[in-house]
């Protein structure tokens, strides 16, 4: 059943029959997998992949790292659920590594936007000890999906 979530989670407009077709299964066997993982909190919802640069949506994305301090009986989970609570933060991840324990991606209209939300609501928090802040230039590639196709590098061209 892991190839179907799989299969769901790299094109989430199969239907059941298609996704019945690739795994030898009845559309009725399938339909009641999907029912059972999305009811078990396994999928947890179908988001289309946008490229916004073809849009006239005008918006800054950063990845902002965090050094915390864990709470004595929850642990890091209890900083995570306060942070992802904020509308900018579009993802939030516990990391390892380095000096950095949350890694963040967040949202904002401009760069000035974000860096408040950095300063007032993230680095003023008591947990909070450090941060970083790294803002998306342009995107390469996301969720297994490469975006637009490559620029002329003006350089090769002839004079």
């Amino acid at each position: 059943m892991e190839r179907i979530l799989s299969q769901l989670e790299e094109n989430g407009r199969l239907s059941a029959g298609q996704l019945a077709a690739m795994n030898d299964m009845s559309e009725a066997e399938v339909v009641a997998a999907v029912r059972e993982y999305e009811q078990a909190g396994v999928i947890l919802g179908y988001p289309a992949l946008i490229d916004w640069d073809k849009t006239d949506k005008e918006f800054v994305q950063a990845i902002i790292e965090l050094k915390v301090t864990p709470a004595p009986d929850t642990g890091f989970d209890a900083v995570a659920q306060t942070i992802s609570d904020f509308p900018q933060v579009k993802s939030l991840y516990l990391t390892s590594g380095a000096s950095y324990d949350l890694s963040l991606v967040v949202e904002g209209k401009t760069m000035r936007e974000i860096a408040f939300f950095v300063a007032q609501k993230l680095a003023s928090m008591d947990t909070v000890t450090g941060t970083a802040t790294h803002f998306i230039m342009k995107k390469y590639k996301d969720k297994g999906v490469i975006f637009g196709t490559p620029d002329e590098d003006e350089r090769e061209r002839d004079i």
